[in-house]
C-alpha cells in the first residue's frame, strides 16, 4: 500500500516537472529576446497590474455604490406611483399620475387594463444594475412585478401587477445605473501610455551603451577598427566597457609583440636558408646536392607554414575585397597544379575581409582538396548576413568522427589522407584560425562529389 502511494506520488511529481518544462519552453518562445523589450515588460507589467487592481477595487466599488443608490431612488419613485395608482384608480386620476411621473420623475407610465405579468425572462449572468435594481424593488413593492434591464439598452422596463391590470413603467437606464466602463478604459489607457512613454525614453538611453558595447565587441572580433567607441551609460555598463577596452589593449599589445618576434625569427631563419641555397649552388649539381636541395625546399615550405600559423594575421586591417575574384584566383592556381576545378559565386562579391588571411584560408582548403582529389568544385554565396564558400573534392574523405581532429595543429590522418603527400599538418588549422578571426568558422562534411566538403562561413 505504501509502495503504491509512493509510486503515484513519484508519477505525479514527474508529470508536474514535465508540465513545468513545457510551460517554460513555451514561455521562452513567446517572450521577446531583446533587452529593450524585456525591460519594458518588467517595468510596465507590474504597474499595469497594480493599477488594474486598484481601479477595480476602489473605482468599481465606488460606482457600484452609486448604482445601488440610483436604483434605490428610482425604485422609490416607482413604488410611490404604484401606491398612487392603487389609491386613485379612476382614468382621470391615472392621466394626472402619468403627467406627474413624466414631468417630475422622468418616468413614462402606461396602464394596461386586464393584463397579466409576462413570464420571467432570462437574467443576465453578471449585472450590477439587475441585481441592485431588482433587489431595491423587492424591498419596497408589496406586489408582484416583472423587470427587463437588458431588452432595450437605453431603457429599463418595469411591470407591476395591480388589481385591475398592469402598470408599466419605462425609466432611462442612466437614472438607475452609472456606467464606468469608458472611464475605466480611459484611465487604464491614459496611465499606460504615460508609463510606456516614460519607460521608452528612459530605457532607450540605457540600452544604447549596451548595444554600442556589443557592436564594438563584434567589430573587434572581426578585426575591424573600434576607435570611435567610448564608455557610456550606467556605472556597470561603463565598467564592462572599460574592461573591454583594457582587454582590447592587452590583445593588441600581445599581437604587436608576437609580430615583432616573428619578423625577427623569419628574417634570421630565411637568412640561414638563403646561405644553404647559395652554398649548394656553389658546390654544383651532384646526386647528394639534389637531395639536399629538396630538404632545404621542404624545410623552407614548412617554415613558411609554421610562421603563418604563429602569425595568424590578426593584426591585418580588413579591406573591401572581391571574393569572386579570390575564388577565380584559387581556381586558376589549382588548375596550374593539374586539378580539374569548377568555380562559381552568387550575390554581392564585395565583402569586408582580411585579404591575406582569407586568401590563405581559401588556398589551404583548395590545396588540401587538390592533394587528395582529382576534381574540385568551389562555390561562394553571399546574403544579407553571411558569406559562405564551399570546397568539394572527390577524394577519399574523412570519417565523421575524425573531422574535428584534423583541425588540431600537426595532426595528419594516415588512413584518410596519405601522409606521403607532404605538408606540415597545419593547412586546415590555419584555415580555421583565419575564418574565426573574421568571426566565422570552417566545418567539414560529406561532399556531393563523394569526398570531403569544407565550408567557410563568416559574417558580413
Amino acid at each position: 500500500m505504501v509502495g503504491a502511494a509512493r509510486e503515484r506520488l513519484r508519477l505525479t511529481q514527474k508529470r508536474m516537472r514535465e508540465n513545468n518544462a513545457r510551460f517554460g519552453a513555451w514561455f521562452n518562445r513567446v517572450m521577446p529576446k531583446g533587452l529593450f523589450a524585456r525591460s519594458l515588460i518588467i517595468i510596465i507589467t507590474p504597474m499595469v497590474i497594480l493599477q488594474s487592481v486598484l481601479a477595480f477595487v476602489f473605482m468599481e466599488r465606488h460606482y457600484n455604490t452609486v448604482t445601488r443608490r440610483l436604483s434605490a431612488a428610482v425604485s422609490q419613485d416607482i413604488t410611490a406611483l404604484v401606491d398612487l395608482s392603487a389609491v386613485f384608480p379612476a382614468p382621470a386620476d391615472q392621466e394626472t399620475i402619468k403627467r406627474i411621473a413624466q414631468n417630475t420623475m422622468g418616468l413614462t407610465l402606461d396602464f394596461l387594463p386586464d393584463e397579466r405579468l409576462p413570464p420571467p425572462g432570462p437574467k443576465p449572468f453578471f449585472s450590477v444594475l439587475d441585481s441592485a435594481f431588482t433587489g431595491e424593488l423587492g424591498k419596497r413593492l408589496r406586489r408582484p412585478f416583472w423587470t427587463d434591464t437588458v431588452g432595450n439598452s437605453n431603457l429599463i422596463e418595469v411591470r407591476v401587477q395591480l388589481d385591475g391590470g398592469v402598470l408599466r413603467v419605462f425609466a432611462r437606464r442612466s437614472q438607475a445605473y452609472l456606467s464606468n466602463s469608458h472611464i475605466f478604459l480611459v484611465w487604464m489607457v491614459g496611465t499606460s501610455l504615460v508609463l510606456l512613454t516614460v519607460a521608452i525614453l528612459f530605457l532607450r538611453n540605457q540600452i544604447k551603451p549596451i548595444e554600442a558595447l556589443a557592436d564594438a565587441a563584434i567589430a573587434f572580433g572581426k578585426g575591424r577598427d573600434v576607435a570611435g567607441f567610448r564608455p557610456r551609460g550606467a556605472r556597470e555598463v561603463r565598467g564592462a566597457a572599460l574592461a573591454f577596452l583594457e582587454m582590447k589593449r592587452r590583445i593588441e599589445r600581445q599581437i604587436e609583440q608576437r609580430t615583432t618576434m616573428l619578423a625577427g625569427v623569419s628574417h634570421d631563419m630565411r637568412t640561414i636558408l638563403t646561405r644553404f641555397k647559395l652554398e649548394l649552388a656553389l658546390i654544383g649539381d651532384t646526386p647528394d646536392t639534389e637531395a639536399l636541395r629538396k630538404d632545404v625546399d621542404e624545410l623552407q615550405s614548412m617554415l613558411e607554414a609554421y610562421l603563418a600559423f604563429a602569425r595568424d594575421d590578426t593584426g591585418e586591417t580588413p579591406v573591401l575585397a572581391d571574393v569572386g575574384k579570390l575564388i577565380d584566383d584559387a581556381r586558376f592556381n589549382a588548375e596550374r597544379r593539374g586539378a580539374k576545378v569548377g568555380a562559381s559565386f552568387t550575390g554581392d562579391p564585395m565583402v569586408m575581409i582580411r585579404l591575406d588571411a582569407f586568401r590563405r584560408c581559401l588556398a589551404n582548403l583548395v590545396g588540401n582538396a587538390g592533394r587528395h582529389g582529382a576534381r574540385i568544385e568551389i562555390a561562394g554565396t553571399r546574403d544579407e548576413r553571411w558569406l559562405t564558400v564551399t570546397v568539394d573534392d572527390d577524394g577519399p574523405g574523412i570519417p565523421a568522427e575524425r573531422r574535428e581532429d584534423v583541425f588540431r595543429p600537426f595532426v595528419r590522418l594516415d588512413d584518410a589522407r596519405n601522409q606521403d603527400a607532404g605538408g606540415s599538418g597545419l593547412g586546415l588549422t590555419i584555415a580555421r584560425d583565419a575564418a574565426r578571426s573574421h568571426g566565422g568558422d570552417v566545418v567539414l562534411g560529406e561532399s556531393p562529389l563523394g569526398g570531403l566538403r569544407a565550408t567557410v562561413r563568416i559574417p558580413v
